[in-house]
């Protein structure tokens, strides 16, 4: 043993996702005295500019927005108490099929040796016992989270270390209940047609194939006040319109499928440093 701080790594795409995927166990971790370190890959440039403006509309400046979503992201930081704030800068690349993913220097266009190497860089410098990021699909398939999961399973391979390692996902219960909540929260809202209902329908795990399942409802007030934070994007956060009581019904459990590990520990385990201490 050393007297190096055991340490969280979470590995996001935006300035936002590290709130709605992982804001639990950000503070949580912290809360316990583990250090976290946050890597967001990309500016954000591709969220909604002041007033809500979309990108591709006029007066969407995409500078303006990936500076402001700097400081909603920092602000966020502090509320989550993350120890640690790295920014790789890359282009944010859109949703799947935008232009934008074909920009020069976008995340998406960046060759994955290339982010990987960053990438490799913090990991030996923060030397993380636990990493977590996306799974192969980017959980529902964003270019960018896609990205930032091929940049962090090259860049383990990269080091020489040894971190237990997981993947961010969702039952398929819980799921279910966002789609009846949601319907809740708008009761006009179309149906899917059968092609997006079957494809929503994949996004996650059955609930018997998580490995990890981490309470941290004591915790949600400080996840909600961090999406909050990211305010101009308030307009894409669903969670937000539920009020910070029954988002914390909703979201007091995140979960996780353990793709590394070194220390034998039994699962399904309910922390992500289970067999660390």
């Amino acid at each position: 043993m050393t007297d190096r701080p055991l340490t969280l790594m979470a590995v996001h795409a935006h300035p936002d996702d590290e709130a709605t995927g992982t804001g639990g166990i950000l503070a949580r971790y912290a809360a316990e005295g583990i250090r976290t370190v946050l890597v967001t890959c990309t500016d954000g440039s591709c969220g909604d500019g002041p007033g809500g403006v979309k990108p591709g509309d006029p007066g969407h400046d995409p500078a303006a927005v990936a500076l402001m979503r700097r400081q909603e992201l920092a602000a966020s930081c502090a509320v989550l108490k993350v120890s640690d704030l790295e920014t790789l800068d890359y282009a944010d690349s859109g949703m799947m099929g935008w232009p934008s993913n074909d920009a020069p220097g976008s995340f998406w266009q960046t060759p994955v040796q290339d982010g990987a190497a960053r990438l490799a860089e913090l990991m030996r410098h923060y030397r993380p016992d636990v990493v977590v990021t996306y799974d192969e699909n980017g959980f529902y398939g964003h270019p960018d989270h896609i990205q930032a999961h091929r940049i962090t399973m090259a860049a383990l391979e990269m080091t020489t270390l040894a971190p237990k390692v997981y993947w961010t996902t969702m039952p398929r219960s819980m799921m279910r209940r966002f789609g009846e909540v949601m319907r809740e929260f708008h009761p006009d809202m179309p149906e899917p047609d059968p092609a997006e209902a079957a494809a929503m329908a994949e996004i996650g795990l059955p609930d018997d194939e998580i490995t990890t399942w981490v309470d941290t409802t004591g915790f949600s007030g400080q996840k909600f006040d961090a999406l909050a934070a990211h305010a101009s994007q308030g307009d894409n956060i669903f969670f937000l319109k539920m009020g910070k009581e029954r988002f914390g019904e909703l979201m007091g459990m995140e979960t996780f499928l353990r793709v590394q590990d070194t220390t034998g520990a039994a699962i399904p385990e309910n922390d992500l440093f289970a067999g660390l201490r």
